[in-house]
């Protein structure tokens, strides 16, 4: 039997009364082009165990299994009523595909398949930032990942300096990965329809990223962007040494600063031994 043969996924979700939980924030992909497309943006996976996260009735999963040569696909699902429906898939991916009940926030991905390692899926709204700084905290574990935000926090993911959405994501982010947007998809793609678009972002880790001191970069952009209007002499009081040394100007605001002032102003900090 191959995936094809499988029912369409509307009448998945009906027979087995999936209807989508808003409180796990999902929103099912039910068109298979748009899947298969989301798929195919991570290249050869040849050599890749690729984790899938929230899979809900499969549509994603459908398309990493036909669409992508991973070794092996683990898909980390929550809600416990598609665990059933997601079986048919297992017999059919014939030792490719596993299905883990769990809580993705709480699995260390890592420990569960060896190197080299993607990401990709249809986050749940709810935790998908949440989910994503975990994974930063890893981030030397993976290969890349390709993952569905709504559109505002994508936005975010890659915004410039004196922009409105530039913050403290970006700087972390962009500090070590390299960032795009590969697709925006419009709320008609879901069942039920979001209220706010959403889009798929690429991220590749830098190959160089141990002069990135993550610690001192989360204090220091969430004291930042915390008080986003204020001076940093003010936002960023305890620091003012370190911005001396460097030459930034202490009356400029968070949005003013680059991604590679604030990597230095960490480094300097880490360095300097300042109490965080």
């Amino acid at each position: 039997m191959a995936v094809e043969s499988l029912p369409p996924l509307r009448e998945v979700v009906q027979q087995h009364g999936l209807q989508a939980n808003k409180a796990f924030g999902q929103n099912y992909l039910f068109d298979l082009n748009l899947t298969q497309k989301i798929a195919r943006f991570a290249g050869d996976l040849s050599a890749y165990t690729v984790f899938e996260i929230g899979p809900g009735p499969g549509g994603l999963t459908r398309a990493l299994l036909t669409e992508t040569n991973a070794v092996q696909i683990i898909a980390i699902e929550k809600d416990r009523r598609f665990i059933e429906a997601l079986q048919p898939l297992t017999e059919i991916a014939r030792g490719r595909l596993q299905i883990i009940e769990h809580d993705a926030l709480k699995v260390d991905l890592a420990s569960l398949a060896p190197s080299p390692r993607a990401v990709i899926a249809n986050l749940p709204y709810n935790v998908g930032t949440e989910l994503l700084i975990s994974w930063l905290h890893q981030v030397k574990e993976f290969s890349q990942f390709i993952l569905m935000f709504q559109k505002e926090v994508a936005q975010r993911l890659v915004a410039k300096p004196d922009s409105k959405a530039y913050g403290r994501l970006s700087v972390l982010a962009q500090s070590l990965c390299d960032v795009d947007i590969v697709m925006n998809v419009g709320p008609a793609a879901f069942t039920p329809p979001p209220k706010v678009s959403s889009s798929v972002v690429r991220m590749r880790p830098k190959s160089d990223i141990s002069h990135v001191p993550l610690k001192e970069l989360e204090h220091i952009t969430a004291a930042a962007f915390g008080q986003r209007r204020k001076m940093l002499r003010q936002s960023l009081k305890p620091y003012l040494p370190a911005l001396e040394v460097l030459n930034i100007d202490p009356q400029k605001r968070a949005e003013d600063l680059s991604v590679n002032d604030y990597l230095q102003l960490a480094q300097q900090v880490k360095s300097s031994n300042t109490a965080l």
